[in-house]
């Protein structure tokens, strides 16, 4: 199983890598920004070019699995399902703010199995594999050593694309902040939750995140040894509000947040 594992994460990193190729190609040209829910939601060209590769790859390699992906949705059934973002931070990506990348994660029975964030503005590539611990461009991460919320932690969160009509993080992140914490909204959740596994966050948590969100992420923050839950402290569901952090603070963190 292992073994296979391996090929697993190389074929995932081979489709990562050229999507973040096509992300780089067209960062400076014109690539055709339109809205999906409202006007703040957007998709590119490069969402759509990138997903088509990352579908090539992987389906080149493993015809029989499965993908399901933020543009083109869930293309089969299967015991072997791909999870895919293949631009997360699309608005930062459409205004040349350096902070997206590719997600693309690998379920086998439901169990998150294979992860892997690319940040090809920074040639950052964060990989997992269930059991065999996390790592960043080869190197072993673990989460932060920070001991307490108040030491301080520094912090990140995002805010769904409906704000505007659903307030609700707007009043939990007010919490924190006058508490006089340190809060982040970077804007691509993949790359927040890997910052947390390598260390560089302490916390996170968010609304309203899919599947494609996250996926590949969880694994790699679970390997480098932090802890995730539902807002409730329960066991997370994809659509349950996340929380997650390097474990030494989740609960303060999820007291300040019921």
């Amino acid at each position: 199983m292992s073994k296979e594992l391996n090929r697993f994460l190389d074929v995932a990193i081979e489709a990562a890598r050229s999507a973040g190729a096509i992300h780089l190609f067209y960062r400076d040209q014109d690539f055709g920004v339109s809205s999906k829910s409202n006007f703040s939601d957007l998709v590119t060209i490069v969402d759509k070019k990138s997903e088509e590769k990352i579908r090539e790859v992987i389906l080149g390699q493993f015809p029989d699995h499965a993908i399901l992906g933020e543009e083109m949705g869930q293309n089969r059934e299967a015991e072997h399902l791909w999870v895919v973002d293949p631009l997360d931070g699309t608005v930062n990506y459409a205004h040349g703010f350096p902070f997206s990348c590719v997600s693309i994660g690998l379920e086998i029975g439901g169990v998150r199995s294979v992860g892997v964030v690319f940040d090809p503005n920074r040639s950052e590539l964060f990989t997992a594999i269930r059991g065999q611990g996390a790592f960043l461009n080869g190197r072993r991460i673990q989460v932060s050593s920070t001991p307490d919320l108040m030491s301080p932690a520094l912090l990140a969160t995002g805010f769904p694309y409906d704000v505007a009509s659903d307030p609700t993080n707007l009043e939990k992140f007010s919490r924190f902040l006058k508490l006089g914490l340190p809060v982040r909204r970077p804007g691509a959740a993949a790359l927040d939750i890997s910052y947390v596994a390598c260390g560089r966050l302490d916390g996170f948590w968010e609304y309203k995140l899919n599947p494609w969100d996250v996926s590949a992420a969880l694994l790699i923050l679970e390997e480098a040894g932090g802890a995730f839950s539902a807002m409730s402290g329960e066991a997370f569901r994809y659509g349950d509000p996340l929380v997650l952090s390097n474990g030494r603070i989740q609960q303060q963190i999820l007291e300040v947040l019921k």
